[in-house]
């Protein structure tokens, strides 16, 4: 029982990891207006870490579907074949491996009823947490020079339950969908 009141802290803490953190940046001398097409850089997903339990053909095609969509609804359409894309589309799949600090405290309180009660010191436990965060990264190229010219990202805590396909498809594009919000930028 006092072992699985111990979770409870770590729970919360994680939990609270699981909201996106996303992050952007971009060349802010370049015309973004004057982007209309794009293709992908190949490879167009790239795997960090190069672990082939990660790597998924279901899992690309999932993101380039997610992109392509969203590169859509801000304007942007696929560059006709034989022609030059304005913009080179890549992402990146990343895994990061993290660790945590859980500290809990319990004692320094009074215990007993009556005449006698005792006041107990308190005690402190730190455990640490090991857990995964997965980083969805899109980077957009400039057609003619190859410069970076915008990075958007999120990272997310990994579940350790596997979710079905479904989940998996809706979760990456709810993460391509709020890492191209911020796409072009203001």
């Amino acid at each position: 029982m006092f072992r699985r009141l111990l979770l409870i802290p770590a729970l919360l803490l994680l939990g609270a990891c699981q909201t996106n953190q996303i992050d952007r940046d971009f060349d802010a001398s370049r015309d973004f207006a004057g982007y209309r097409s794009w293709s992908w850089q190949e490879p167009g997903l790239q795997y960090r870490p190069d672990d082939p339990r990660i790597k998924s053909d279901l899992t690309e095609q999932r993101l380039r579907e997610a992109v392509s969509q969203q590169l859509d609804q801000r304007g942007l359409r696929p560059a006709q074949p034989g022609s030059a894309a304005d913009l080179k589309v890549q992402t990146w799949l990343i895994i990061d491996q993290r660790q945590d600090q859980v500290s809990t405290n319990y004692g320094g309180g009074y215990w007993g009823g009556g005449w006698g009660g005792y006041w107990g010191p308190p005690l402190t436990e730190t455990r640490t947490v090991d857990y995964k965060v997965a980083t969805i990264q899109i980077d957009l190229f400039d057609g003619k020079d190859g410069k970076l010219v915008w990075r958007g990202s999120a990272e997310q805590l990994v579940r350790q339950s596997q979710a079905n396909p479904s989940e998996r498809e809706a979760a990456i594009r709810a993460t391509v969908g709020k890492v191209l919000s911020q796409y072009p930028p203001q």
